[in-house]
C-alpha cells in the first residue's frame, strides 16, 4: 500500500474519531503523522514498525496501525470505528465545508445517516433551525449535493488514464493496432470522462465480444449490452466502458463519428450539409483523407469540439499545437518556505533532471497564512538563496516569484518595494470565493492592471468535480489581459485545468499569451504539465502563444523588460 492510500485511510479514521467524539489527543496523534507523511518523502510501503516510528510523527500505534494497513488493507481500529458508524454517512463526510463535528449533530439531533436524508431534511427547511447552522448553512449543503449529484459515475481524466491505457495495449495484443480505436470524450482528451469509448473492427461479431468478455479486467453489464455493443465497467473504479463493433468497411467512419463532438459534425460543409452526414456516407480509406475529400485540413480528435476548427480547416490554417516538448521550462511551483513537500533546491535540481533549462518558484504570499505564506523577512531569505543556487546550477536558472493573494478589493498582498523585487508574480484568489459575477470580475480586473502581475493565476479558482469556480466575465477577463499584457496560466493540476480550454482560442485571438504552470507542491507535480498541454491543445495552443516555451535566456529578457517599464 503506498503513501497515498495510507494517508486516506489514516484522513478516514481520523474523521470518524471526531465524529465519535474521541479524546483530541488520540486525533492529534493521526493529524501529526498524515502530516509527516505528506510532508516527508518517504515510502512507507516496505518499512516495519521499528522503521516508521523513526520518522517524525509517527508512534508506536500508528506505526502498528500502517502495518496492518501494508498486510490487511484496513486496521483493527478503523474497523471499530465502522461498526458503530452509519455506512450512509461515509458519504456525507465527503461533502465540503460540512465537517464531522457537524454531521454528528445532524445525525443526533435529526436523525440523519445518508446523503438524500440530508437533502430532504435540507429541502424541508429542518437544518436552518439547528444551532449554529442558519439558512446560509442549509443553502450551501444543498448546493454541494447538487453538485456531488450531478458529477456522480465522472472522473478526471488523469485518474482514468492509467488503466484506460492498459487496456489499450492488452485490446491491440488482442485484435491488432489497426483493429482497435479509443472514441469519444477520451479521444478528444476532454477534462471530464464519463465513459471510456472503444471501436472493435471485426468479421465476427460473436468472436470479439466473448474475447471482450474473457477479460479480468472487463465486468459486463448484459442487460445493457447487444449484439453490437459491449456494455460494463473496467477494473475495479465505477468507470463505465462501452465497445463498438464495426466491419471492416464502416470502421473508418464510425471512428470520425464516434471521436467527434455533435458540434463537429453538425458544422456546416461549403454545400450546407453537415459534415456528419458526408462522414456517414463516404467510403475513405482513413480519417485523414475523409477530411481532405470533404474540402478540409486534417482535425486532430483533440480539436474536433465545432469551436473554432472548422472555419480555419477550410483555408488550411489550423494551428501547429504545442507539445511537451516544447516547454523549456516550468512557472508557479512551491517549497518549503510555505507549502511544499520539497526544498527549493530540491525542487531545482528535480526540475533541471528532467531537462528544464529554468524553474519559477513562487510561494504562497503571506496572506496565505494556512499555507505557510512567505513574510517579508522569508522573501529576503528564499531571494538570497536562489542567487546562491543560481551561481551553483548555472546554466539553469530559478526565477524568484511569489503567487501573490488577490485580496478581496483586488489589491495585492506585498508593498511595491516588495512586488518589485520578484523576476515574476503570479496573482491568484484564494479566499472570498463567494462572489458574484461582477464582483469576481472587477476584483480579477483589478489585480491584472497591477502592473506587478505577470500571469493571472487559475482564473476560476475551480476544483474539477469538487468544487465549482467563482463566476467570471471571461471575455472581459481575456481583454483586460490583452490591454495590460498580463499571461493567463493554464493550471496543469488535474483538479483545476483552468483556464478552461473553451476559451484559449479567444485569448490567443487577443494576443494574450498562456502559461502551463503545474502548481507543483512536490516534485512529482511537474508530471503534470503533460495536462496542461493537452487542455491548451484543444483550444489551438501553439508554441509561440506559450511563455514558457520561451528558452531561459528569453524569458529573462521578458520579466526584464516588463520590469522596466514598470519603473520608468
Amino acid at each position: 500500500m503506498d503513501n497515498k492510500n495510507i494517508t486516506k485511510i489514516l484522513k478516514l479514521t481520523s474523521q470518524l474519531m471526531e465524529l465519535h467524539e474521541v479524546n483530541s489527543f488520540k486525533i492529534r496523534s493521526y493529524t501529526s503523522a498524515i502530516y509527516s507523511i505528506d510532508q516527508g518523502n518517504v515510502s512507507l510501503e516496505k518499512l516495519d514498525k521499528e522503521a516508521l516510528q523513526k520518522i517524525n510523527g509517527i508512534g508506536k500505534s500508528i506505526a502498528e496501525v500502517i502495518v496492518q494497513l501494508q498486510e490487511t488493507g484496513t486496521h483493527e481500529y478503523l474497523e471499530e470505528l465502522l461498526k458503530d458508524t452509519p455506512k450512509g454517512l461515509l458519504e456525507v463526510l465527503e461533502i465540503k465545508g460540512l465537517g464531522p463535528k457537524k454531521i454528528k449533530v445532524l445525525w443526533k439531533e435529526l436523525d440523519i445517516t445518508s446523503v438524500h436524508e440530508l437533502l430532504e431534511a435540507c429541502q424541508a427547511g429542518e437544518v436552518a433551525k439547528i444551532k449554529g447552522f442558519g439558512q446560509k448553512t442549509q443553502e450551501s449543503i444543498i448546493q454541494s449535493l447538487e453538485f456531488m449529484a450531478s458529477n456522480q459515475g465522472k472522473w478526471h481524466y488523469a485518474d482514468v488514464e492509467e488503466p484506460v491505457e492498459t487496456l489499450h495495449k492488452e485490446l491491440v495484443t488482442i485484435f491488432g493496432e489497426d483493429a482497435v480505436s479509443l472514441t469519444g470524450a477520451y479521444a478528444r482528451k476532454n477534462e471530464i470522462i464519463e465513459q471510456v469509448e472503444y471501436l472493435i473492427k471485426t468479421d465476427d461479431r460473436k468472436k470479439t465480444l466473448q474475447k471482450l468478455s474473457s477479460l479480468d479486467v472487463l465486468h459486463q453489464d448484459k442487460k445493457s449490452s447487444s449484439p453490437f455493443t459491449w456494455r460494463g465497467k473496467l477494473g475495479e473504479r465505477d468507470l463505465s466502458v462501452i465497445f463498438f463493433i464495426t466491419s471492416p468497411s464502416n470502421f473508418v467512419n464510425e471512428q470520425l463519428l464516434r471521436s467527434s463532438s455533435r458540434a463537429h459534425l453538425l458544422s456546416p460543409m461549403d454545400d450546407g450539409k453537415p459534415l456528419g452526414s458526408f462522414f456517414k456516407t463516404g467510403n475513405f480509406d482513413n480519417q485523414e483523407a475523409a477530411y481532405k475529400e470533404a474540402g478540409l485540413a486534417y482535425v486532430l480528435p483533440e480539436l474536433r469540439e465545432g469551436q473554432f476548427e472548422i472555419p480555419l480547416a477550410k483555408e488550411n490554417k489550423l494551428p501547429t499545437l504545442l507539445e511537451e516538448k516544447d516547454l523549456k521550462g516550468i512557472l508557479h511551483n512551491h517549497s518549503t518556505y510555505s507549502d511544499g513537500k520539497h526544498t527549493l533546491k530540491e525542487m531545482a535540481q528535480y526540475c533541471q533532471e528532467l531537462g528544464y533549462e529554468y524553474l519559477g518558484i513562487s510561494d504562497h504570499s503571506r496572506t496565505a497564512m494556512y499555507a505557510g505564506g512567505l513574510d517579508i523577512d522569508k522573501v529576503a531569505q528564499q531571494q538570497k538563496e536562489i542567487t546562491s543556487l543560481n551561481k551553483e546550477m548555472a546554466p539553469f536558472q530559478i526565477f524568484s516569484g511569489i503567487e501573490s493573494d488577490i485580496l478581496v478589493d483586488g489589491s495585492l498582498d506585498y508593498p511595491d518595494d516588495v512586488l518589485d523585487s520578484f523576476d515574476f508574480i503570479v496573482s491568484s484568489i484564494h479566499s472570498g470565493l463567494s462572489m458574484t459575477r461582477k464582483k469576481a470580475t472587477a476584483r480579477l480586473i483589478k489585480a491584472i492592471e497591477n502592473p506587478y502581475t505577470t500571469i493571472l493565476g487559475h482564473p476560476t479558482g475551480r476544483l474539477l468535480l469538487r468544487r465549482e469556480g467563482y463566476p467570471i466575465d471571461h471575455k472581459a477577463i481575456i481583454d483586460a489581459c490583452a490591454e495590460n499584457n498580463v499571461v493567463i496560466e493554464i493550471n496543469a493540476n488535474p483538479w483545476r485545468l483552468d483556464l478552461d480550454w473553451r476559451w484559449v482560442h479567444y485569448a490567443m485571438e487577443k494576443e494574450v499569451m498562456l502559461s502551463i504552470n503545474p502548481d507543483a507542491h512536490e516534485k512529482n507535480g511537474y508530471f503534470h504539465m503533460k495536462y496542461g498541454v493537452l487542455t491548451g491543445r484543444k483550444g489551438g495552443l501553439t508554441k509561440a502563444m506559450t511563455l514558457n516555451a520561451l528558452s531561459g535566456k528569453e524569458i529573462g529578457e521578458y520579466f526584464a523588460k516588463r520590469k522596466e517599464k514598470i519603473n520608468k
